[in-house]
């Protein structure tokens, strides 16, 4: 039997500012289909669009550490992201610390993926 996904989590996730398009109308399709017979459909999409998009701590170290990362965060910003996911790591997060990825973690592993 698969497990559940909080709704909150779901809900979390679509509202985050990081969150990419393809993932906030999956998650909207699975909210839209929580008990009927289209849920397991988009359970699955769901779960295979954060398959895709939920990035690791070293993702985000190394983009925190890029002139891409520079360019989106600011200087600064990028620099403290690089000290704050490095302590992160170090105290054995496995992911990105943004809202989306934080909430699509909890989601893979509420799915039973993570």
């Amino acid at each position: 039997m698969a497990e559940q996904i909080v709704r909150e989590d779901v809900e979390k996730l679509i509202q985050a500012p990081s969150a990419c398009a393809e993932v906030v109308a999956a998650g909207k399709r699975y909210l839209e289909a929580v008990g009927t017979a289209d849920e397991a459909a988009a359970r699955e999409a769901l779960v295979g669009e954060l398959k895709e998009d939920v990035c690791s701590i070293d993702d985000l170290i190394a983009f925190a550490s890029s002139p891409d990362g520079e360019a989106v965060f600011g200087k600064e910003a990028a620099a403290a992201t690089k000290t704050a996911a490095e302590a992160a790591k170090a105290n054995g997060e496995p992911n990105c610390l943004c809202d989306a990825c934080q909430a699509g973690a909890r989601i893979l592993r509420e799915a039973g993926e993570a």
